[in-house]
């Protein structure tokens, strides 16, 4: 796939009505801190569309991006981040569930987990969810460019391990800085819209 033009194009808060979209829809998954404004930064080949924060937590709305009119990425905001209080995950984890399950036009979820560490209990429900709901488990293994290329199969191993992938389980380890998964990441989007 290549980028042609990209727009910040709807903007959802706890309380918004979801956007009636006619496009096919995929959205990015993760903890607060996992590099998930810097991938999709350098999916969509623009510096600042994601704001990046010093703060983790910071994103507390879907942001839906429309992609060459074919296509929206859609950020939610990163759970699991212990500093917010307690009201405020909630009601983050219901608008993330509310898009969701109501969304028409979702078609792809692409977990995003740190390839430092194992995954969380947080990162389990998702990737439950995402393939209790039917969708192709798309898992990626950001800030790969942090562990030495010896050591990639091995912390490959402990995520698939934590996550309890299954064998169709795709797992794609991606680096903002290298650019490394780029290409995958392209292509399944590209699947994406052909398949509509």
């Amino acid at each position: 796939m290549k980028i042609k033009t990209v727009s910040l194009e709807t903007v959802i808060g706890p309380t918004s009505a979801l956007p009636v979209n006619t496009l096919p829809e995929v959205a990015f998954a993760g903890k607060s801190n996992v590099g998930k404004s810097s991938l999709i930064n350098t999916l969509m080949q623009r510096k600042n569309l994601a704001r990046m924060s010093a703060q983790p937590g910071k994103t507390q709305t879907i942001n839906f991006y429309n992609i060459n009119d074919a296509l929206y990425l859609v950020d939610l905001p990163g759970y699991g981040y212990a500093k917010a209080p307690e009201s405020e995950q909630v009601k983050w984890g219901r608008m993330i569930e509310k898009y969701l399950y109501d969304s028409e036009m979702l078609r792809a979820v692409f977990l995003l987990v740190d390839i430092r560490h194992a995954p969380s209990e947080n990162d389990r429900q998702m990737y439950d969810w995402i393939d209790y709901m039917g969708y192709q488990t798309i898992v990626i293994a950001t800030k790969a460019d942090k562990v030495k290329r010896s050591q990639l199969k091995k912390h490959l191993d402990v995520i698939r391990g934590g996550l309890e992938c299954t064998d169709e389980t795709i797992l794609i380890p991606f680096s903002s800085k290298t650019k490394q998964g780029l290409e995958d990441l392209y292509d399944l989007m590209e699947q994406v819209v052909e398949n509509e």
